[in-house]
């Protein structure tokens, strides 16, 4: 009896060791974010902000933010100024980030560092980032059946592939529907400037335009579709509240569990560096509750696209696909693959004007 109440007295003890030392690691672990933008732009920053506040929430972390980080010289100071300040992971969410992050990061190797949206890693690096496209073919699919012109206007931030994607995922969906249908591209050259952002869509609506997509981060945009009576698809967050009428659904990042899962990584002392690019399936790209506008055998296509692009069945880059010269890129029953997406630079057939250089 007695060498049995030992032993429970040392598995109890050990229990106790067990949980004060995971609270200890939870204390221990500081995570820092890197914000392009404001955390009140109400799209892109806003939504990775909303995930530092869940792992705040779920594992009582402590965290910081740096907002409106300009990318280039400014970056890597803020970053480095993080790693050396006793922050255990840090986010950078910006794709003009990643060269400043990666050169920090080889000069704090015990920090571990998370890169959105680039492609570079480094043994305490990662990079991940989402499948906005496929949300961009559920919206490109809704403009076709709901446009009157048959003008889509379209509000790009910087010529990158994962915009350049965008673009083209919506125009292939678009044209599906909707054969003769143009997407016109203004390029602001900026993530967030609701002044310029607000004037492209002006512009692209006296060009024609009787719905306006954008990859830019503010609700501007909507807010002058609102006024002008014309639709328009949120970015990153659902802006409804921004243009009730005007707002068709929008494209909506949840960031959230994957910002949980890797700072548990890091308590948990089993992070790896790896790269994830999460969609539908995974539930890191999801869409906003349509608007009233949107009638419902649209709403009906709209959930099977999404059902579809998350079973495998529907892939948003099946052939046949022409570039905007009228070549093809890829024939009927083929797809291209992710290595071809991640490097995408020309414009599918139905884009006008050109990609900046």
């Amino acid at each position: 009896m007695q060498k049995r109440t030992l032993i429970r007295a040392l598995a109890g003890a050990a229990l106790s060791a067990s949980l004060a030392m995971g609270a200890a690691q939870a204390e221990d672990v500081k995570a820092g974010f890197v914000y392009v933008g404001p955390v009140g732009d109400h799209g892109w920053t806003y939504r990775h902000d909303k995930g530092r506040l869940q792992v705040e929430e779920e594992l009582g972390v402590e965290t910081s933010f740096v907002e409106s980080v300009a990318e280039g010289a400014d970056a890597e100071r803020v970053i480095r100024k993080l790693a050396s300040s006793g922050h255990n992971i840090i986010f950078t969410t910006s794709f003009g980030y990643m060269n400043p992050t990666l050169k920090v990061a080889k000069q704090f190797p015990d920090v571990k560092f998370e890169h959105a949206t680039g492609y570079k890693r480094h043994d305490n690096l990662s990079t991940y980032s989402g499948r906005f496209y496929e949300g961009r073919t559920v919206i490109g699919a809704i403009a076709g059946h709901m446009t009157k012109t048959g003008v889509i206007g379209y509000i790009a931030s910087f010529p990158i592939p994962e915009v350049i994607r965008g673009i083209n995922a919506f125009t292939l969906a678009l044209r599906n529907v909707n054969p003769d249908a143009v997407v016109k591209v203004v390029w602001v050259n900026t993530w967030y400037d609701p002044g310029k952002e607000g004037d492209a869509a002006k512009a692209l609506i006296d060009q024609g335009a009787d719905i306006i997509a954008q990859h830019t981060d503010s609700p501007a945009p909507l807010q002058v579709a609102e006024q002008r009576g014309v639709y328009a698809f949120g970015q990153a967050s659902d802006m409804k509240a921004f243009a009730p009428n005007a707002q068709l659904t929008a494209i909506v990042d949840d960031w959230g569990p994957y910002y949980v899962s890797r700072v548990k990584a890091v308590m948990d002392g089993n992070w790896e560096s790896m790269d994830t690019w999460d969609g539908f399936g995974p539930g890191m790209v999801v869409m906003a509750p349509y608007g009233d506008a949107v009638p419902e055998n649209v709403r009906a296509i709209a959930d099977e696209i999404i059902a579809g692009v998350t079973d495998g069945s529907i892939h948003p880059f099946q052939g046949p696909i022409k570039n905007q010269a009228g070549e093809q890129v890829i024939g009927e029953g083929e797809a291209l693959d992710d290595g071809v997406l991640l490097g995408m630079n020309y414009y599918v057939e139905g884009v006008q004007g050109e990609i900046p250089q």
